[in-house]
């Protein structure tokens, strides 16, 4: 068996892909707030941007870890396509589940759904980015950490949405979004110790690209891009203050001649 290192960089990967994950949480809940003040295709806008951020926000956090991991024993290399397919699908279930709640009519049942349907997306986002890894051997699982890393995923995604509905304070959602980093993480390296690396050594090359060619960066670029998104929405005014401002110039208007 390879030994395998999680952290071959140190903490700077831990503490980083962490920080991501807070950062795609908390835009994230605070878009899906703005949903839910908001109607038409408002709403629809800022539930798709909701569910961009915190995909976005998981994969990076996913990814950006996976650039700390080694093998004893073998190179290791990535398929680009199932890559780039395990952001799709964590762009495409999380914006299931974030649509279930902002347009239920029952929001246990959303929730539940909702919850259900984005941990066992995210769970899946994981383990086909991990089946695009390339090593020269054979990997195996636990399958006890495989079911408590889906576990922790569809209880993470839950409370996400939970806090989405029920917190609207900025203090709170960032208690909520460090809450939510720590549970995708710890969804990851579940995950990830479940993993174990029978090495065959060999002298071929390995398909696909290496993490500094291609995941360092794409992380980069969805890392910019979740920071960018974050400034428009913090810039962006609330609903009670565009009410707050149309009050405010209605008796200017009532004045004027």
């Amino acid at each position: 068996m390879g030994h395998l290192d999680h952290a071959a960089l140190g903490w700077l990967t831990p503490a980083l892909s962490y920080v991501m994950a807070c950062i795609g949480a908390a835009l994230g809940l605070r878009c899906t707030v703005r949903a839910l003040a908001a109607t038409g295709r408002s709403r629809r806008n800022w539930l798709v941007t909701a569910a961009s951020a915190i995909g976005t926000g998981i994969w990076t956090m996913h990814f950006v870890a996976m650039l700390g991991f080694r093998v004893t024993g073998t190179d290791i290399r990535y398929d680009v396509p199932l890559t780039l397919l395990s952001l799709l699908v964590a762009m495409v279930v999380v914006c299931a589940g974030v649509f279930a709640v902002g347009y239920g009519r029952d929001r246990g049942r959303a929730l539940f759904l909702g919850g259900l349907t984005t941990g066992v997306g995210v769970a899946s986002m994981h383990y086909l980015g991990m089946a695009a890894v390339r090593l020269h051997g054979d990997v195996t699982y636990d399958p006890v950490l495989v079911g408590l890393s889906v576990l922790i995923a569809v209880v993470a995604a839950t409370a996400a949405l939970w806090a989405a509905l029920n917190i609207k304070s900025p203090v709170a959602v960032t208690i909520a979004s460090l809450i939510m980093g720590a549970a995708v993480s710890s969804m990851h390296y579940t995950g990830m110790f479940a993993v174990g690396v029978r090495v065959t050594p060999s002298g071929e090359v390995l398909p696909g690209a290496t993490a500094m060619q291609f995941i360092f960066p794409l992380a980069v670029g969805l890392g910019s891009y979740l920071f960018l998104t974050s400034a428009f929405v913090a810039l962006s005014p609330t609903a009670g203050e565009r009410e707050a401002s149309a009050s405010a110039q209605r008796p200017v208007e009532r004045a004027t001649p």
